[in-house]
């Protein structure tokens, strides 16, 4: 094992919170993941990457900011891989799924707040999430009300440039959305002091719609009886692709995929192939947020697909290759990410649509959608997404919680009774 001692202290983490939080990952980790049985072996890659996600990964970070390229914290989907790839930066994912940072937050933020945004910001202010203070600066949107208040706050600590992101999809709201793009794309430029080409954009596009595929080639895999990957596995996967080299990223999940592949003709799966199946809807889940997963597959049911964006949202939808001009491949981003449906959006019938024709492609007996608490558009979102699922006969469950544990004995009792429900 590396010692990367010397390297947190340089990136002033407070070491002892920072070694209680490795601790507490490591246990659960091995709890939740390395106790699984008849894994694909593929899966060595990530339980790797999670063994040195706050290691070795930081030191690539680091040495990418030598040579004078800029690392990139982002917190949601809209945020263009491309343009930061593009202008020879690195995009990251910041630590905010666990509940060891919410104290920390709870001494600035309401106590009423989104635990997403509870966990980022105490992360920042408890100084033991390392992408943080690697990051040269931070992105932010305005997909809620919480995140749009909690930039200004974060701005204070750390520089955070904060996108615009349309509540519609008219004409006039993807005009705003493309004018957003175009200055995301200036902002790059003048921060990593470079001119993004057409050439060099063209080759980020192709770069992120293949590791797009290849997640999307996981995805297909799980449609399959019986399912080759657990629900957990799967999520693990996706969550990674928020940190890991893109590069690389793609190359292993692709062999992971031809792995499932031939797992698939063999007709082996981790599960019996009567195993309920659960689609899951509804908010993120970011590492190390496995509490649903777990409860699930510990409760005789399998998760089969994400309705989230840690799910479809990330790998549904390419971005158009081939356009001759910068601002002909910006529109093309723009075009894409605006296809993502998350709950901002009014109306949201797209998503309500998508997650119907998911459980008829994944062959789904159920649906469980999974809020944080105090996250009101997908709370009231909901109350549409239900009136839908009972008119198309689908079973649902509605689960509301934070990432503490304290629920987690009530969560197993409700998920086994719903998993019973559909087993009949």
């Amino acid at each position: 094992m590396t010692d990367y001692t010397e390297m947190w202290k340089g990136l002033g983490l407070n070491l002892d919170k920072h070694e209680q939080l490795l601790n507490a990952l490591g246990t659960i980790y091995a709890d939740i993941y390395l106790s699984q049985k008849d894994r694909p072996q593929g899966m060595g890659y990530f339980d790797f990457v999670m063994s040195e996600v706050h290691g070795l990964r930081i030191r690539e970070l680091l040495d990418h900011k030598e040579k004078g390229g800029k690392v990139v914290g982002t917190f949601c989907l809209y945020v263009p891989d491309e343009i930061i790839l593009a202008a020879g930066g690195v995009s990251v994912g910041l630590c905010g799924g666990a509940q060891f940072s919410v104290p920390d937050a709870e001494t600035v933020l309401p106590r009423n707040l989104c635990p997403l945004i509870k966990s980022f910001f105490g992360f920042k202010l408890s100084l033991v999430c390392p992408y943080f203070e690697a990051a040269d600066f931070v992105v932010g949107e305005t997909t809620c009300d919480g995140k749009k208040k909690v930039w200004e706050l974060l701005d204070n600590y750390l520089p955070t440039y904060v996108m615009e992101i349309p509540q519609m999809k008219r004409g006039i709201d993807k005009n705003l959305w493309f004018q957003e793009i175009k200055a995301f794309a200036e902002k790059m430029e003048k921060e990593a002091g470079v001119k993004i080409t057409p050439e060099i954009l063209e080759e980020k596009i192709k770069l992120v719609n293949k590791k797009r595929k290849a997640i999307g080639r996981v995805f297909e895999a799980r449609k399959a009886t019986p399912v080759p990957i657990s629900g957990k596995d799967a999520l693990l996967i996706a969550q990674i692709a928020f940190y890991d080299d893109p590069e690389r990223f793609t190359a292993k999940v692709n062999e992971l995929c031809e792995e499932l592949e031939e797992r698939i003709i063999e007709e082996k799966g981790v599960v019996d192939r009567s195993t309920p199946r659960i689609l899951v809807a509804g908010c993120p889940m970011a590492i190390p947020n496995w509490k649903l997963h777990h409860v699930v597959e510990n409760s005789g049911g399998v998760v089969v697909c994400e309705e989230s964006c840690v799910g479809t949202r990330y790998f549904t939808n390419t971005v158009e290759e081939g356009c001759p001009t910068t601002e002909g491949k910006l529109r093309a981003i723009a075009e894409r990410y605006l296809k993502i449906n998350c709950s901002c959006f009014t109306p949201n019938d797209e998503r309500i649509e998508q997650i119907i024709q998911y459980c008829k492609d994944y062959n789904a007996a159920g649906v469980i959608h999974y809020t944080l608490q105090f996250c009101h558009t997908y709370k009231l979102e909901f109350v549409r997404v239900r009136e839908a699922l009972d008119k198309a006969g689908i079973p649902v469950l509605e689960i509301e919680t934070d990432y503490s544990e304290g629920d987690a004995g009530q969560l197993k009792t409700r998920v086994e009774a719903f998993i019973e429900q559909i087993s009949m």
